[in-house]
């Protein structure tokens, strides 16, 4: 009968999820989406990809669409025999967002069953974790694979406590195991590794209590096995997926340089420091988990307009010369944020009352919890510090592998975001249960605790002005005072207005608490009152940054790139500043749209108008020149730092001639001009003088010097590949484009001579191959970043072909890891549901 009510309970809290995700998320009543400005670039981005997908039904792995071309990894590309990948598709299943907020609720209440083996809390501690401002922020921004590995964080740390703690190891093998596979599917191997940095206090806590003999050494060792099988049978589910990854990761960003200058060194891997640590904490900043507004919120919040308008208003009536003009306009930075950031969408917010009951839970949790989620969020914290505390992070960068793969250390809060509800929930609990603990422990601890954290609260308003400043360097360095005392006055309103209510609600949960310590509050109304006061801090806020204005009809969500203006698309963008882009981009795509219909070929567009490297617009229509994308192949990301980032008017012009840029797009979005490039090089042509070098720095200085039309820049250690094969020049020689995917294209040659063959394709060593009358032959780099092929004399058919090995090899591998894993589950199963069996018989005879 207990057993289901729980079931009872547990269905209704499922119910309450679905309930409260749909609540926040109302605009999808009426058909409407979000509008994330990721999404929106991946869309551009991705066109060529699923239109390839929707013609022919099957998948390219490569796409020309950004960049020059680059491996569609990371670009949403399908596996086939990906099975984890459609368990997490059905997971998925309701519409976006109220998807992520049903699972972030659920996966936690999953977590707080396994701890507390009770609903109340677990239901409580849901909605702690589900509602972290974070989460909120990175939806609106779109970045869905953040979101969608976060989802799967508690649940996967729950599978592992059932190993650990409860010594449920089938069940634990079981859910470790699907949980581990479903967060590496969700594909942000950035969020993964921040959450396994935590759990290595976590497997050090249990190895200590072993040592210590708290914990039988047998169950440590079992169950570290058992988990260990567990997250490699989950990663061999997804080996497809990280094969490709880990192939292709090692010629991106990412990878290990290849030039030598003063920010980087050859061979070295990872970014340089300064890249990965831009978007570092400040270590004051680290307080906004308490208070949102600390530091302001996001760099745009609702009042950064009239403040705008103010200041402009009091520069007005206030500057007199052009010169002081200027120099006001070098301290400008966001109106509504002062941190350490270059800029930010809003605060990593975990809600007053969670921060509070986290540090009650420090002292009221069992050891067996307390000391790895304490060790574990001090060290996230001191690393989301960043460049604000260099020697953890120098350490990290050079000693901790893979660390240096990743930037923004800032996100490595989502850590925090996961343990302080835990270790909240789980104070709470034995607050309420725990005999152990002393009536005047408990007040003891409550009075400091609180009285603490009041305090703290109170100096903040009292002297906040002179604590935390309320201005930035740049600001106090080149604002007049007027204009600074300003700014710090209306910040510090933001910042008062957040944190009265921090005391008001920490003041609430502390009552409620002392008053069910005095037997004068019924414990469950004690709960309920902290559940809705937090429900309410945390919704109001959150809703600064995801709200009803990042809906748009599903026209607009589904294509963002308009070519028509019309009353009835103008009638829909006023007042809704996320559709503003929508409009005023307009022109520009009918620009772009009217290139690609006219002209039909292969070729790419170099555009100029919205950022080479900050828009997919022209992906949408063509392939580009530019792009947006975090992971771009390392060798174009040299180019376009050396001659496109920086123009230079006789050696930019060579190097878009080398990758094919037949048009390019010059102006504004409303005003766009489109200038044919007749220079362009075209898709392929004949070389016959060769230029060798011994460096890469050679390489790419060479590409912007040379007439590249006429002469190929080789590196030496290709110089035996021209053994036996001659090169001569013909004027009459020709090398056409014949067919064009994705993933295979077809040339027709003729030449009297021997030549080699430059393609405007960007060079990748893995998948490739190339056929001269369907006989594969070698193929090496050019021009840095191009690929080139000896073609004899003669006419002949040649044909480039995308085929990645990895990928069937992954298939096989993925099939068989779920195969594993199912099996061993129906074993495991099979052996508890027995082992039942045996005790039901033996209890009548006993």
């Amino acid at each position: 009968m207990a057993k289901n009510k729980n079931l009872i309970y547990i269905a209704v809290s499922l119910v309450v999820f679905i309930v409260l995700a749909f609540l926040y998320s109302t605009p999808v009543f009426s058909g409407k989406q979000l509008f994330q400005h990721d999404i929106v670039q991946y869309r551009g981005g991705a066109k060529e990809l699923l239109d390839y997908r929707a013609n022919t039904g099957n998948e390219t792995y490569w796409s020309d669409s950004m960049f020059g071309g680059m491996p569609t990894y990371q670009m949403g590309s399908q596996f086939k025999g990906d099975i984890i990948k459609k368990i997490d598709s059905n997971l998925n299943f309701l519409p976006r967002p109220v998807n992520y907020l049903f699972l972030l609720f659920a996966g936690f209440f999953l977590l707080g069953m396994v701890v507390v083996r009770n609903w109340k809390y677990a239901l409580l501690g849901a909605t702690f974790f589900g509602l972290s401002t974070y989460f909120y922020i990175i939806i609106a921004a779109g970045h869905n694979g953040k979101v969608n590995t976060i989802e799967y964080f508690a649940p996967l740390l729950a599978g592992i406590l059932l190993v650990y703690i409860r010594k449920q190891y089938i069940w634990g093998f079981i859910v470790t195991t699907l949980f581990m596979g479903l967060q590496i599917a969700a594909n942000h191997p950035q969020m993964t590794y921040y959450l396994f940095l935590a759990l290595g206090f976590l497997f050090l806590s249990e190895l200590i209590r072993a040592i210590q003999k708290k914990t039988p050494m047998k169950h440590f060792l079992i169950s570290s096995g058992i988990i260990a099988a567990s997250c490699i049978i989950g990663v061999g589910m997804n080996s497809q997926r990280i094969m490709a990854n880990s192939e292709y990761v090692k010629e991106t960003v990412r990878g290990k340089q290849i030039l030598t200058n003063d920010s980087h060194t050859s061979g070295k891997s990872g970014m340089d420091k300064e890249s990965m640590l831009m978007w570092s904490y400040g270590q004051l900043e680290t307080l906004n988990l308490f208070i949102p507004r600390l530091m302001g919120g996001g760099s745009q919040e609702p009042e950064a307009k009239e403040m705008m308008n103010k200041v402009q208003e009091l520069v007005q009536e206030n500057v007199g010369s052009q010169a002081e003009m200027d120099r006001i306009s070098k301290g400008f930075s966001g109106m509504t944020y002062w941190g350490d950031q270059p800029g930010t969408s809003g605060p990593a917010y975990q809600g007053a009352i969670v921060c509070f009951l986290a540090l009650l839970g420090f002292f009221f949790a069992s050891k067996k919890y307390r000391y790895w989620i304490l060790g574990a969020s001090i060290l996230t914290i001191l690393l989301a510090w960043g460049s604000n505390f260099m020697p953890l992070s120098d350490f990290f960068i050079d000693y901790v592998p893979f660390y240096n793969k990743f930037r923004a250390p800032s996100s490595i809060l989502v850590v925090v975001e996961l343990l302080f509800p835990l270790i909240a929930i789980i104070g709470l609990y034995r607050f309420f249960t725990d005999e152990k603990l002393t009536e005047e422990y408990k007040q003891k601890v409550l009075m400091y605790v609180s009285g603490g954290t009041l305090g703290l609260l109170l100096i903040l308003l009292i002297f906040g002005k002179s604590l935390l400043g309320f201005s930035t360097a740049g600001e106090k360095t080149y604002f007049p005072p007027f204009l600074l005392d300003y700014l710090v006055d209306e910040r510090y309103k933001l910042f008062k207005a957040d944190a009265l209510k921090a005391f008001m609600y920490v003041a609430i949960a502390a009552a409620a608490l002392f008053l069910s310590l005095k037997k004068k509050l019924n414990p469950n109304i004690a709960l309920v009152v902290i559940g809705l006061v937090s429900l309410f801090d945390l919704w109001t806020v959150n809703k600064r940054y995801l709200n009803d204005e990042n809906y748009v009809d599903k026209i607009f969500a589904e294509n963002p790139f308009q070519t028509e203006s019309s009353d009835l698309l103008t009638e829909k963008v006023q007042g809704n500043p996320n559709l503003e882009s929508i409009l005023s981009n307009v022109n520009i795509n009918k620009t772009l749209e009217t290139i690609a219909e006219k002209d039909k070929a292969h070729y790419r567009i170099y555009n100029q108008t919205l950022g080479v490297t900050s828009e997919t617009n022209t992906s949408y229509f063509k392939a580009s020149i530019g792009g947006y994308h975090a992971v771009k192949l390392r060798r174009y990301d040299d180019v376009l730092n050396e001659y496109i980032n920086n123009t230079d008017t006789v050696k930019t012009p060579r190097i878009l001639n080398l990758l094919n840029a037949k048009y390019m797009v010059f102006g504004g979005p409303d005003q766009p001009q489109v200038v044919p490039n007749p220079k362009a090089n075209g898709n392929a042509w004949f070389v016959s003088d060769l230029k060798f070098v011994d460096t890469p720095n050679e390489e790419i200085k060479s590409i912007g010097e040379i007439d590249n039309k006429k002469t190929a820049v080789i590196a030496s250690s290709d110089k035996a590949y021209f053994s036996n094969k001659p090169v001569q020049a013909d004027s009459t020689a020709f090398i056409n484009l014949t067919t064009y995917q994705p993933n295979e294209l077809e040339f027709k040659s003729q030449s009297k001579t021997p030549q080699l063959a430059v393609f405007s394709e960007v060079y990748y060593p893995h998948g490739w191959k190339v056929l001269i009358d369907e006989k594969e032959v070698p193929y090496i780099k050019a021009d840095y970043l191009l690929r080139a092929v000896h073609v004899p004399a003669g006419s002949h058919h040649i044909r480039m072909v995308f085929e990645p090995e990895v990928i069937e090899k992954g298939k096989w591998i993925s099939l068989l890891s779920f195969g594993l894993f199912i099996a061993l589950a129906a074993f495991g199963m099979f052996w508890m549901n027995k082992n039942k069996k045996k005790e039901t018989l033996i209890e009548p005879t006993a």
